[in-house]
């Protein structure tokens, strides 16, 4: 930070190694590992460039420290990479040495992590900037700056880190989040822009939302970040959510192992996790929608769905889907009102209720509570394992869609999500081959390449670059020979 009387101080480091496709994910002050000599070097160096300018106002220095020796890393690690208000460091890890840093860029603003900084040094940067755009001198010198505690953001993404990050649009139909402050500091911050019912459209940046949280160490911050992010409930599209509680809890983050390889030597412990599991998605799937049904029921007892009968025993059959599998579950209902569920090669009682926590399930000699979101048949289940979804078949609106005949897409290929095509690699009357790249198109700051799904032949390009296309648009016709094939 410079005013315009010649003064200018750094406000300590942001680690901001933690990146998927060249975009930060989590952001962390102090940096883990910084040295106080090497914290005095970094603001230094800052606080000259600056100067050298005679910057006045919020900038943001970046820098790069090499590491030396770095065994346990895999051969693709790259530098850490931090920044501050004013000035940036690197995560530098003990006992690993660390070679000279090097001045990478400067931007002349705050930056989307900001809320750190304030988190920990207790100071409101957006009143500076006004402050010293009106004229007046920095509040404080730079030995009256002080360090307390540690403060974690995560930038909440409309994205589908399963399937390479691409950016996800639709409506937040349920937008809940734990109590937190807005705008200003507290152990548990959210800055965000959208409501329940908002639109996330492709015009604009994926971020949903920033959660920042601080903690008197560096353990307890990541406790209160996993928790807060256990207790937001995203439904109607796609988010990072669960991805990030990933990311906080695998090795190399919990041990501040940072570079910007962290997420692909991670892999195996960060993509394509089922944290709840069939079992208890299917028990909570099927009492949540047994409690929705006696909550219809009234006075009629014609209106009740409990399932009883003079003579027998009822039983039901539940249609599920999870994780694109066929399961099928059957519920006896008992002359007790007690409930028998068959599932997964496992029979036993299943018992629930609703609570304050959620809705508390028993099955199988497990016991969980997870508070469950329905949209359009699909069941969210948040827990604090983690959150999935599994679907509940209509059964006869299943049979009522077959019989008319639904159009099936066929194996097409098209437009992954609504965005600006930047160009095609091919003209018509090229012959491809499976796996080339035919087009890229640019959404939410992002390119994205579409492959060849076969060989074939380019019949017709359908749009050119610079047009704005909508997820599901046919790009291009590709044909094989008698067939012709839609991307």
């Amino acid at each position: 930070f410079g005013d315009s009387h010649g003064n200018c101080v750094y406000l300590f480091e942001r680690d901001c190694s933690v990146q998927r496709r060249h975009q930060k994910v989590l952001e962390e002050a102090p940096a883990p590992g910084m040295t106080h000599t090497m914290r005095q070097q970094m603001g230094a160096a800052a606080v000259a460039a600056a100067r050298a300018v005679n910057y006045v106002g919020a900038g943001t220095v970046e820098f790069i420290v090499e590491q030396l020796d770095a065994p346990e890393l895999s051969a693709t690690s790259g530098p850490s990479k931090g920044d501050s208000a004013a000035s940036e460091g690197s995560a530098l890890r003990e006992p690993k040495s660390v070679g000279a840093f090097y001045f990478m860029e400067m931007n002349t603003r705050l930056q989307v992590e900001h809320p750190v900084t304030e988190a920990i040094t207790g100071l409101d940067l957006v009143e500076w900037q006004l402050r010293v755009a009106a004229g007046e001198r920095l509040p404080l010198a730079q030995d009256q700056l002080q360090m307390h505690g540690h403060a974690i953001e995560a930038r909440i993404c409309a994205e589908n880190p399963d399937n390479n990050f691409l950016p996800a649009t639709g409506t937040l139909a349920v937008y809940r989040k734990p109590d937190h402050t807005a705008f200003e500091r507290g152990v548990v911050r959210i800055d965000d822009g959208v409501r329940e019912g908002d639109t996330i459209s492709p015009f604009y940046d994926a971020m949903v939302a920033k959660l920042i949280v601080h903690g008197r160490t560096r353990e307890e911050a990541l406790a209160r970040l996993d928790n807060a992010l256990a207790q937001i409930r995203i439904v109607g599209l796609t988010t990072n959510v669960q991805f990030l509680r990933y990311v906080v809890r695998s090795k190399s983050f919990a041990n501040a192992n940072l570079d910007t390889a962290l997420i692909e030597r991670e892999r195996a412990a960060l993509f394509h996790q089922e944290p709840v599991g069939l079992v208890r998605a299917a028990a909570a799937a099927i009492a949540h929608t047994l409690l929705a049904e006696r909550a219809l029921a009234g006075n009629d007892p014609f209106s009740r769905r409990d399932g009883w009968q003079a003579h027998g025993q009822q039983r039901r059959i539940f249609a599920l889907e999870f994780h694109g599998e066929a399961v099928v579950a059957e519920l006896v209902y008992g002359h007790t009102g007690a409930l028998q569920l068959a599932l997964a090669g496992q029979s036993s009682p299943l018992e629930f209720s609703a609570t304050a926590a959620g809705l508390a399930v028993s099955f199988a000699g497990e016991r969980f509570t997870a508070k469950m979101e329905s949209n359009r048949g699909v069941v969210q289940v948040f827990s604090a394992l983690g959150a999935t979804e599994i679907i509940v078949i209509d059964r006869l609106a299943a049979v009522t869609a077959a019989a008319a005949g639904s159009e099936a897409a066929g194996g097409r290929l098209a437009a992954p999500m609504p965005g600006k095509v930047v160009s095609f690699a091919v003209q018509a009357g090229d012959r491809i081959t499976q796996g080339q790249p035919l087009a890229v198109m640019d959404a939410m700051k992002m390119e994205h390449t579409i492959a060849a799904p076969s060989d074939g032949v380019v019949l017709a390009l359908l749009f050119a670059p610079g047009d704005q296309v909508t997820e599901g648009d046919e790009l291009l016709t590709i044909g094989q020979e008698d067939a012709v094939t839609t991307v």
